[in-house]
C-alpha cells in the first residue's frame, strides 16, 4: 500500500478538527467573554529508508538522510486570551475586566470556575439578591463567599470600584461600602485553564492555582468597568482566512488520495 494515501489521509482528518475549531470560533463571534483557539500541528513519524552513514570503501559522509513522513496529527489547541472588545451597555450589572483577571464562580459545592463573562444578574434569595450569572452560578467575594446584597439596599445606586469593592447610594445621597469585594485571580499559566462550557474555566495541574489580586500575590492589577461587556475577541476576517486554508488543505490531500488511487490502478493494469 502506498504511503501516500494513509499520509493524506491523516492530513486530511487534522485539517477537518482544524474546520471544527474553527466553526466554533466563528459560533462564538458574538459569545461574551469568549476566547478564540487555534490549533497546533506535530508531524508523525518518520521511515528512515537511508541513513547519513561514512561509506566503507570511499571513507566519504553521505550529505544527508533518506526518510519518508508519515503525516500530521494535531497536538494541540491554544487559546487566544487576549482582551476582546468593550462594548457599553449602561446596566450597573454588567462588568468588564481591563486586564488579565477572572471572576470567581461557584460552580457547584465543591467547584470553583473561573470567566472573563460578566454579565451578571440577581437571584432572589432568603437573605436577600444573590448576585449570580446569566445561568445562576453565584459570583464569588474574596472570602470565597457568594455576594448577597440586603433587600433594604437600592441595587440600581451600586456601584463598583476599581479593584472591585461594591459601593452603594443611602436615600440621604452618601456612599457606602457593601461590604463584599469581587474575587479577581489570575493564573500563572493561562494556557493551563480547561474550559468547560459556559464560558467558564477550572484551574488545572498545568494552569496552577489561582492567585487573588486583593491578596497582593500579582504584580499586575485589573481594573473592572461598570456598565460594560467584554465581547468575543474573535475576527472574524481573520477566522474566515483560516477557514480557506483549511478548506484548500483539506482539497489538496484529497487529490493526493485520488492521485495515489490512481497510479495503484496502472500498476494493476500492467501488462507483460
Amino acid at each position: 500500500m502506498m504511503r501516500s494515501l494513509w499520509t493524506a489521509a491523516s492530513g486530511m482528518t487534522a485539517q477537518q478538527t482544524n474546520v471544527d475549531l474553527i466553526a466554533n470560533n466563528l459560533a462564538n463571534v458574538n459569545t461574551a467573554g469568549f476566547k478564540k483557539e487555534r490549533m497546533e500541528f506535530k508531524s508523525l513519524l518518520y521511515q528512515t529508508m537511508t541513513r547519513a552513514t561514512v561509506d566503507p570503501t570511499t571513507g566519504f559522509v553521505g550529505p544527508s538522510n533518506l526518510q519518508v513522513g508519515l503525516g500530521v496529527r494535531p497536538i494541540a489547541t491554544t487559546r487566544i486570551f487576549e482582551m476582546g472588545n468593550l462594548e457599553r451597555t449602561d446596566n450597573n450589572l454588567d462588568f468588564a475586566i481591563n486586564g488579565p483577571a477572572f471572576f470567581a464562580i461557584q460552580r457547584n459545592a465543591d467547584t470553583v470556575a473561573f470567566t472573563r463573562d460578566g454579565n451578571f444578574r440577581l437571584s432572589v434569595g432568603d437573605d436577600g439578591l444573590m448576585l449570580v450569572t446569566a445561568e445562576g452560578f453565584p459570583i464569588l467575594g474574596i472570602d470565597d463567599e457568594p455576594i448577597v446584597i440586603p433587600f433594604d439596599i437600592n441595587v440600581a445606586t451600586m456601584s463598583v470600584q476599581d479593584d472591585g469593592v461594591l459601593l452603594f447610594t443611602t436615600p440621604e445621597g452618601e456612599i457606602e461600602d457593601l461590604g463584599f469585594q469581587l474575587a479577581m485571580a489570575q493564573f500563572p499559566n493561562v494556557q493551563g485553564l480547561e474550559a468547560v462550557g459556559s464560558n467558564l474555566f477550572l484551574a488545572t495541574a498545568a494552569s496552577g492555582e489561582p492567585m487573588l489580586e486583593s491578596d497582593g500575590e500579582t504584580t499586575t492589577l485589573s481594573v473592572i468597568l461598570q456598565g460594560f461587556i467584554e465581547m468575543s475577541n474573535v475576527q472574524l476576517a481573520e477566522e474566515m482566512v483560516r477557514l480557506i486554508i483549511a478548506q484548500r488543505a483539506y482539497e489538496i490531500n484529497s487529490r493526493a488520495i485520488q492521485a495515489s488511487d490512481e497510479m495503484l490502478q496502472q500498476a494493476n493494469n500492467l501488462r507483460r
